[in-house]
């Protein structure tokens, strides 16, 4: 994967990078506040709703528990047992059934949540129909509501249904019991109680709250509100646990998110079960994190925004740069940088300014050079009419002084045409040390012939090195010096030559038995630094090899002046022996 910012543009990558960091960072705050104010909202809800519940339960608890045991206490009356037992008269029996219903309408009417009384028996006496206590046929039973659950149990309660009273239709809750004495079934006795009233005590003091009342059987009892149906709730539930919690009902098809609290007692064996929208409790998280992300947008944006600034703060002077080097050409009117910049711009805009002034430098140095070579082109050109005429005049001169008799002239004459040949080599800067020997010899011969005898010298150079090249004109100068400066006061002198190879160098000494580097009495003439001729191989020598190779000039202890000359084996022009 190649990185972006080597292939995108600068304030793109910038202004992109902070947008995505900054949605993320929203996002992710926006929905960590949800989750976690979204879970201690459920937690704190489903804690204080089990505590209304359980009071709910205890009370209800208590309210029904009061009926049971009202109606305990009435199967075990006396005058109702002797009653169903149906062993007295006619007129006796009508007499206790007066007692039975005088004795059960004082219930309903001393305790209002009873609605009325059903003795279901044997041979009923019937009652009339606009009184609360009713003596029904117990092969009725099977039409009342709930009495079903009588075949497993000796008492159960109904679920809410409407029943005909002398009030009309009025929902109730009924507990039926069985009346036995000494295992003999006499009947069923039922309180119908007031279906109103406990739902009353269900709602509480929370209005549009959704509420379920079930026994530990499973069986839903009553319920207020908008409750989902018992097959989505009981699978959550375990109804014969004494204990309370709550359960997150995921949504289905059929039904929504919903949190489900449920109170379960010891003492009682019904549980009481609200539901509540999962929407509904996270509503106020659910706006806070619309909140933070409106907050967030507003932040993006200004972020964004200033982002947008910067990157233009930033990319503004690079992209002068990048014009100004795109449009730059020397000489012509390029395009001029800020210099009010004072940070890294700045020093990035100075060296740029003062690269360019080098670069101006340079070229006019290159233009300077060009000229000079230009002007040496010429030169030469003009160097190769200039041999040509002198070659012929020196030829001329060589046969006039044949004619004229003058041998040593002629000789002169001739060696000059050959050290003229060799210095000029065509213009090559390098020639073979056989060639530079030969130039040395031309010129050491003429000197012979104006000293005569007086004059000796020795060249010693195997036919191996005199193959490898030299810069040429490197030992003339010396040898000049040695008979111009050393010998000129003596009657007689010598000049030895001797090359030889050590190691990877060419070592070159030249003597000569002179008067040595310092002569006092010819201060315009001291040897110790040499003419113009000797500082010119100096400096060829330091440009072409480096300060490795060299010079150096010193006094013989016999008398006069050695020269040694370290060079590379070369066995082409510029070219370095490996």
């Amino acid at each position: 994967m190649s990185n972006p910012f080597k292939k995108y543009r600068i304030d793109r990558l910038f202004f992109h990078s902070f947008a995505i960091v900054l949605i993320a960072v929203i996002g992710v705050t926006a929905w960590t506040s949800y989750s976690n104010s979204s879970k201690a909202l459920v937690k704190t809800t489903s804690y204080y709703q089990q505590q209304l519940l359980d009071e709910l339960n205890n009370e209800i608890t208590t309210r029904l528990v009061m009926i049971e045991q009202i109606s305990l206490s009435s199967s075990r009356d006396s005058e109702l047992i002797n009653f169903l037992l149906n062993r007295q008269d006619e007129f006796e029996r009508y007499r206790r059934r007066s007692g039975v219903e005088s004795a059960l309408a004082n219930l309903t009417y001393a305790i209002p949540l009873i609605q009325g009384i059903d003795l279901y028996m044997d041979n009923p006496i019937l009652s009339e129909r606009q009184s609360y206590i009713q003596f029904r046929n117990l092969t009725d039973l099977n039409k009342q509501e709930g009495a079903g659950c009588l075949a497993k149990s000796d008492f159960c309660w109904s679920k809410e249904y409407n029943f005909t009273s002398p009030q009309g239709e009025v929902p109730v809750l009924s507990f039926s019991r069985k009346i036995i004495n000494e295992n003999d079934y006499l009947g069923v006795l039922v309180v119908h109680i007031k279906a109103n009233e406990i739902r009353k005590l269900l709602t509480g003091n929370s209005d549009g709250s959704n509420r379920i009342m079930a026994s530990s059987e499973g069986q839903q009892i009553m319920k207020i509100g908008d409750a989902i149906d018992q097959n989505d709730w009981s699978q959550w539930i375990d109804l014969k646990s004494n204990k309370s919690g709550y359960v997150h009902i995921p949504a289905n098809d059929e039904s929504r998110d919903t949190l489900l609290v449920y109170s379960r007692m010891d003492n009682s064996i019904w549980t009481l079960i609200e539901f509540t929208s999962w929407k509904q409790i996270t509503a106020s998280s659910l706006k806070l994190a619309e909140w933070i992300g409106l907050i967030g947008i507003a932040a993006v944006l200004l972020v964004l925004l200033l982002t947008h600034f910067l990157s233009k703060q930033f990319t503004k002077p690079i992209k002068k740069l990048v014009t100004a080097m795109r449009l730059y050409s020397v000489g012509g009117d390029n395009v001029e940088l800020p210099v009010d910049y004072e940070n890294e711009f700045g020093y990035l805009f100075s060296g740029y300014r003062k690269q360019n002034e080098r670069i101006e430098e340079l070229y006019l140095s290159l233009e300077r050079r060009y000229d000079q070579q230009r002007k040496a082109e010429i030169e030469a050109l003009q160097a190769n009419i200039n041999p040509h005429f002198l070659y012929n005049m020196l030829d001329q001169l060589n046969w006039m002084a044949i004619e004229a008799g003058q041998d040593e002239l002629s000789r002169i004459l001739e060696l000059m045409g050959r050290m003229f040949r060799i210095g000029l080599s065509n213009g090559n800067s390098f020639i073979t040390i056989a060639d530079e020997l030969l130039h040395i010899k031309c010129y050491l011969e003429i000197q012979q012939l104006r000293w005569g005898e007086g004059l000796e010298y020795r060249i010693e150079a195997v036919s191996e090195l005199q193959e490898l090249y030299i810069p040429k004109l490197t030992l003339q100068p010396f040898v000049e010096n040695s008979i111009v400066h050393g010998l000129n006061k003596q009657k007689s002198g010598y000049v030895s030559i001797v090359m030889e190879r050590k190691g990877d160098a060419l070592h070159i000494v030249i003597e000569d038995n002179g008067a040595g580097l310092k002569q006092p009495e010819d201060r315009s003439h001291n040897r110790h630094t040499g003419g113009y001729g000797i500082h010119n191989v100096r400096e060829r020598i330091s440009g072409y090899f480096g300060e490795s190779y060299g010079i150096a000039l010193g006094e013989r202890e016999e008398g006069g002046t050695i020269v040694e000359i370290t060079l590379p084996l070369l066995t082409d022009p510029l070219t370095k022996k490996d």
